[in-house]
């Protein structure tokens, strides 16, 4: 008997039919049986699930003579099913990656719950997820399981099948059926979740929820949408059958009156011209039949409900153009206010650009992402460099130019400033030191006297600037005109080494001066003590003796939406319980790679990066330019390149990872599994491999690339007066717990690392692989 049978009802869904069924048969989790039912489909779906019937033992065909409808194929399909745990996926959806796996985990850890009910995201076509914006309800807090009586908010979350798991001993108790016709899931779901005597919830995405351009079920426009009102009848039926269950009446009340006006005024019309008035009609019969005061409504629904409490067809429509009419009138009025307040802001900057430029004033900023989607809060190299300028040059008077919500990242010594405000633009026209890791905003006219200094944003492995410019899925909508003109502002622009500084004088061709002084964001690496590293991973909530893995993956250019290469569940289940993962997605996708659990601890909003880069014991990334500033600690690096071919072809690089890398390389999730559970991770090859690419990308990076260039430019100090660089050889970086460097003694920024007084044992002092570049001495100046 399999633990799931995942039942996948098909009609006319043969373009995302097949993209469904491997969906379920490329799960890890592989006790299922996926039971395919073809409901008299006129397309090629019957033939789909012969195929995936005849390759794959765990695929049960069942074909319906002819077409009867989502409800009684399910029943088919429900017929035929032996698991324990019965799922439903409609034909043109898909299980996320781990799915199975999780819901697996979930119902042991809550006792073989009744139902189980999981999350799910709307895919569209133009490859936007976004997830159920009710998601908060399938928190895993508190007891489990549970009754609906304990969480009734759960009533609140779409009424669909297909986001539960049933017991299927459950279901066969219950004599739970679905009846014919749309709007089938509320006469099954809702005696369901009453009936249940324990519900658990999983707080993951589970399924992908496919919002078709053009031939939603739902969105088709149809007579059938009034089948709403017999599904109803069935509803209320049942709690009629059952008295026990009258309290629930009020709050389906309302949830059928809010159906009902969904179905009556979607934006996608669902009721045939001419029968909206006949569709208000009725849903003002059921109003008053199955009346049942004592659900609250929220404001913004009384009046809908009102409507249709009435029936008043015409009033409807009068109202909603109205406030159509009022909503357009808002837009235009906003609008016009904004092209004012823009105006009156650019007359104040010109005011400013004809007083002196304030050699005691610097701005800062950084973004939230390599430039894009606006100001982000304080960090990076800008962060560094402005705590330099406040420790070296106390007399120049800082600010940080951040959106309102980053505001809390900002030293309270340090000015805030509101992107596009009055005091943003006086900043920019007063100030003498404009600091900046991105674009410089492109209105901003440079006044002689004023110095801007680009600090990069890392290392670059994958194509920058120009280089772009045959890279169209990497370019998108770049100005390389604009990017041309900033470049011209600039007067600085700083590199941790050679390879950085060829990449970056050429990609930016600019009259700009390079400084070679290393990146000022690594210094903390080298300046931070074994108590540091303690107290950062009590604050992330790792384990005192645990290993701590951050993965960290970049950005994707020829894909919409975050990759899931790995299975992470799977990862920390075969490492075993002394690992711990952070993990944290980039910052584009704006959403983490996975929900924090036991041992696995989603870091992807913690606001420092260099943090988490101490508290980590080792960093597995793909191409991320994060691999060179980690080297700076001297810890183990894992590259994860399962696409490296996609991804060179679509954003390019600057040398092939994969021949140079700073440490051990998989190329699948086994392999990445193989190299941590056999030790390759930190054994002698991949410090081998990681002395060379330090060498080559960590020349300079030796805790004191902010002093150095704040003493070339504010200060005016030649390049032969600034500190020395520190050779690798004489660096001693924090070390790792897993080094044994923070669980017991300590070490500081010019000593050894100790544990227990005692030196900790180093690992022998390899000999570097030959570098495919030599690092030689710097030519340009500070």
């Amino acid at each position: 008997m399999p633990r799931f049978s995942v039942i996948v009802p098909a009609f006319r869904v043969q373009a995302y039919l097949h993209g469904c069924l491997e969906s379920v048969l490329e799960q890890s989790f592989t006790d299922v049986e996926l039971i395919a039912v073809d409901d008299g489909s006129p397309d090629a779906c019957g033939a789909i699930i012969d195929e995936f019937a005849a390759r794959d033992g765990r695929v049960r065909a069942v074909h319906l003579p002819k077409n009867v409808g989502l409800g009684p194929a399910r029943n088919a399909g429900l017929h035929a099913a032996t698991g324990d745990y019965v799922l439903f996926l409609d034909g043109d959806d898909t299980l996320t990656p781990g799915t199975l796996a999780a819901l697996a985990d979930r119902i042991k850890a809550t006792d073989e719950p009744d139902i189980l009910v999981y999350d799910y995201a709307r895919t569209y076509w133009n490859g936007d997820i976004v997830r159920n914006r009710l998601a908060g309800q399938l928190t895993e807090q508190g007891p489990a399981p549970f009754r609906l009586d304990d969480r009734p908010g759960l009533l609140k979350v779409m009424m669909v099948v297909w986001n539960k798991a049933y017991r299927r001993d459950f279901v066969e108790e219950q004599g739970l059926v679905f009846p014919p016709g749309f709007y089938e899931d509320a006469p099954w779901t809702y005696p369901a979740l009453l009936a249940a005597e324990s519900i658990a919830t999983l707080d993951r995405v589970c399924v992908h929820y496919r919002q078709r351009r053009r031939g939603n079920l739902m969105s088709t426009t149809s007579e059938a949408h009034f089948d709403v009102f017999d599904q109803y009848d069935k509803v209320f039926a049942h709690l009629d059958a059952n008295p026990q269950l009258a309290r629930w009446r009020p709050v389906l009340f309302r949830r059928m009156v809010d159906h009902l006006t969904t179905v009556f005024a979607h934006r996608d019309r669902r009721l045939p011209y001419g029968t909206a008035a006949l569709f208000l009609r009725m849903a003002r019969t059921h109003y008053r039949r199955y009346r049942s005061p004592g659900a609250p409504v929220r404001a913004g629904l009384r009046l809908k409900h009102a409507l249709v409490r009435l029936g008043l067809h015409r009033t409807y429509r009068l109202l909603s153009l109205g406030s159509r009419c009022r909503r357009v009138t808002h837009r235009r009025l906003a609008a016009v206010r904004r092209q004012l307040t823009s105006a009156a802001l650019q007359l104040h900057y010109a005011a400013q650009r004809r007083l002196p430029v304030r050699g005691d004033r610097a701005v800062f900023s950084a973004f939230r992402s390599n430039g894009v989607g606006g100001y982000g809060g304080y960090g990076g190299d800008p962060a560094a460099l402005e705590s330099a300028f406040r420790e070296l040059v106390p007399d120049i008077g800082t600010s940080w130019i951040a959106a309102p919500e980053h505001h809390h990242t900002v030293p309270t010594g340090t000015r805030r400033l509101n992107p596009g405000s009055a005091a943003y633009w006086t900043a920019l026209a007063r100030a003498k030191y404009l600091v900046s890791e991105g674009p410089f905003d492109p209105r901003l006219v440079k006044r002689a006297g004023q110095v801007l200094v680009q600090t990069q944003n890392g290392t670059p492995l994958k194509r920058m600037g120009l280089d772009l410019q045959d890279r169209p899925a990497a370019a998108r909508d770049t100005d390389f005109a604009e990017v041309l003109r900033d470049a011209d502002r600039w007067d600085h622009v700083l590199s941790g080494n050679r390879h950085s500084t060829l990449v970056w004088e050429r990609v930016f061709p600019a009259q700009y001066q390079t400084l070679e002084t290393g990146l000022p964001r690594n210094d903390r690496f080298q300046q931070a003590t074994s108590a540091d590293v303690t107290r950062l991973r009590e604050s992330l909530g790792i384990p005192r003796h645990a290993v701590a893995i951050l993965y960290a993956p970049t950005y994707r250019d020829y894909r919409h939406g975050q990759r899931h290469p790995l299975n992470l569940d799977r990862v920390l289940r075969q490492l075993g319980p002394d690992f711990v993962l952070l993990t944290r997605a980039h910052p584009s996708y704006g959403e983490p790679l996975a929900k924090t659990g036991a041992r696995l601890i989603d870091v992807t909003d913690h606001p420092n990066v260099e943090s988490l880069c101490l508290a980590a014991d080792a960093l597995v990334t793909d191409y991320s330019s994060l691999m060179f500033d980690y080297a700076n600690l001297d810890r183990p690096i894992v590259i994860h390149a399962d696409d490296w071919e996609a991804y060179e072809a679509a954003r390019g690089t600057y040398f092939d990872l994969r021949t140079f890398p700073p440490g051990a390389v998989a190329r699948s999730e086994d392999e990445l599994i193989d190299i941590f559970t056999t030790g390759h991770w930190r054994g002698s090859r991949s410090a081998q491999l990681r002395a060379a690419f330090r060498e080559r990308f960590c020349p300079y990076d030796d805790g004191r690339a902010a002093e150095r260039v704040v003493r070339r430019v504010v200060l005016g100090e030649r390049p032969r007066a600034l500190p020395p660089v520190v050779p690798l050889g004489e660096r001693h970086p924090v070390p790792s717990v897993a080094a044994g460097g923070a669980a017991g003694g300590g070490t500081g920024a010019a000593g050894a690392p100790v544990r227990g007084g005692e030196p900790l044992s180093a690992v022998p002092a390899p000999t570097p692989a030959p570098s495919s570049s030599p690092t030689p001495a710097p030519t340009t100046g500070f």
